[in-house]
């Protein structure tokens, strides 16, 4: 009865391994050498740990709709392109009216000046 089991231990055992091993070995052979740079603030451009009320520049949140709006354009292209044989040209339509829609996002975020780093 137990030899049912053994190979869903064997995908536990070989999943933990592969998600746990390079970790291991990461943390063993890389160097631990931390310098100002390293340990600087990076992405939001604030330090983590102070007032959490305190103001800092729009433009990340203007980078992470950005990112948002790529990621869903790309989800839902490969779907379709798959199944658009099948769909036809509602299918079609409907894609280019959702690529429209993400369009007049980035075209928005450009006029922000959120491409624009400084």
């Amino acid at each position: 009865m137990l030899e049912n089991y053994f190979p869903i231990l064997m995908f536990i055992l070989v999943g933990l391994g592969i998600g746990l091993g390079p970790l291991i070995l990461g943390k063993l052979l890389s160097p631990n050498k931390p310098d100002s740079e390293k340990d600087s603030p990076y992405e939001c451009g604030f330090e983590a740990f102070e007032d959490a009320r305190m103001k800092f520049d729009v433009r990340y949140y203007l980078v992470a709709i950005l990112f948002i709006l790529f990621d869903l354009e790309i989800a839902f292209l490969f779907p379709w392109a798959v199944v658009l044989k099948e769909i036809g040209l509602f299918g079609f339509v409907a894609m280019m009216v959702f690529l429209f829609i993400l369009v007049v996002g980035f075209v928005y975020e450009w006029k922000k000046g959120a491409l624009e780093w400084d």
